[in-house]
């Protein structure tokens, strides 16, 4: 039986001996080499420019079989992306530009004197100023609990002087796993129900009230806070301490507050602070070391380590805010969990290198449809200012007369 004889085109011939020249010189082949082969505007002088030869035309394979009629260039070898409605296209990506690497707190050596001097992180200050506006009102970290209902405002303002600063020791023993609104509620009934260790004494929270409460009653008011069995004892043994050994008025030492029941370094930083009126530490709870650590501030284990870290470096004037501060901007933006990165500007300005890139970009897509187009900073979409702007042109021409003339003489 005579088989048929294979149908070769010219160009086949052509492309087995194009084969056989470039064996001799072998290049390899990359996304690189190949781009000059992607669909481009055809010269002016020769509409045969090797700008539209076929990449099969220069000793290449394809990696699938191409059906007919199908293009032969590869997909994946054109990058094509609409630019002011002009076609524009790229064998490969831009390479991104290089980000400054952020810096934690370091500590360095004096070259002339020795001594070890704490370099603060890198661009702190910006991210400082950032809360700080974030916080401020109208932001999007205004109006947290903790501006409303931290330990340092829950003291009785009607009280005595003495009973204010227990009140402000009290809210923070009972603030420890507790959110700030339950903490309030507790701190609330406690001034208003605890009975009085006499007939004719007031009722309400003060020391002598607290030394005369059963324990049972006490735990009772206060179960809504976390370990309320814990907290009931260390308030009765602490009142015990301020009656014997403080003369019945809270410590006004770190050691002091330090050594009663249930009170820490967080606890007793921040009562010097709100109570005594002197910072002589940074109160750190967890929102402040999480949010340091998130920043690359400080790389620390724990809170007493972040404070000894913050205090470092941090200048002292910002000691007594920097918790107040983080605390609600924990409370309300950067949340332990569910982060809104979307809405920080931090994240959105490229500050925080902990930022949720998917939340970033969807953040900055939405910032760029809303513009502030008064002076309250009344937050308006494009399409709305747009509209209101018309209007006004179309009223001012109204007042216009026909003549053209202004009608001032």
């Amino acid at each position: 039986m005579k088989m048929s004889k294979p149908r070769f085109s010219k160009d086949t011939s052509k492309y087995f001996g194009d084969a056989a020249n470039l064996a001799s010189t072998s290049r390899r082949l990359t996304r690189s080499s190949l781009a000059q082969f992607a669909y481009a505007k055809p010269s002016a002088t020769n509409d045969n420019d090797a700008a539209n030869v076929d990449i099969e035309d220069i000793g290449g394979r394809p990696t699938k079989k191409r059906r007919w009629g199908s293009s032969s260039v590869p997909v994946s070898l054109v990058k094509t992306e609409v630019v002011e409605n002009d076609l524009v296209t790229a064998a490969s990506p831009p390479r991104k530009t290089a980000r400054k690497p952020r810096k934690p707190a370091r500590t360095m050596k004096d070259a002339t004197t020795g001594e070890a001097k704490t370099e603060p992180p890198s661009d702190w200050e910006v991210m400082y100023d950032g809360v700080k506006r974030m916080r401020a009102p109208g932001g999007p970290a205004y109006g947290a609990a903790v501006d409303t209902m931290g330990c340092e405002r829950l003291a009785d303002r009607q009280a005595s002087p003495k009973d204010q600063r227990f009140h402000t020791l009290v809210s923070l023993m009972l603030s420890s796993q507790t959110k700030d609104t339950v903490n309030a509620v507790v701190m609330r009934r406690l001034q208003t129900e605890m009975p009085a260790h006499k007939p004719g004494a007031p009722v309400g929270l003060n020391l002598d009230n607290m030394l005369a409460v059963d324990p049972k009653l006490l735990n009772e008011m206060i179960w809504a806070v976390g370990f309320h069995n814990n907290k009931t004892k260390y308030l009765k043994q602490a009142a015990e301490i301020l009656r014997d050994k403080w003369n019945g008025d809270i410590p006004d030492t770190i050691e002091g507050l330090t050594s009663l029941p249930g009170v820490g370094p967080k606890m007793a930083y921040l009562c010097m602070s709100v109570a005594w009126n002197r910072t002589e530490g940074i109160g750190v709870d967890v929102h402040v070391h999480r949010i340091t650590n998130l920043w690359g501030w400080n790389k620390t284990k724990n809170p007493e380590e972040t404070r000894l870290a913050l205090q470092s470096w941090l200048p002292h004037d910002r000691w007594r805010e920097i918790n107040h501060m983080l605390v609600g901007f924990g409370q309300t933006v950067c949340l332990p969990v569910g982060r809104k990165c979307g809405e920080c500007d931090l994240g959105l300005d490229g500050l925080c290198k902990a930022a949720e890139r998917k939340k970033v970009l969807e953040g900055r897509k939405i910032k760029q449809e809303v513009v502030v187009s008064r002076d309250d900073g009344t937050v308006t979409k494009k399409e709305d200012v747009k509209h209101e702007v018309k209007v006004k042109e179309e009223v001012v021409n109204e007042d216009v007369p026909e003549d053209g003339s202004t009608g001032r003489v």
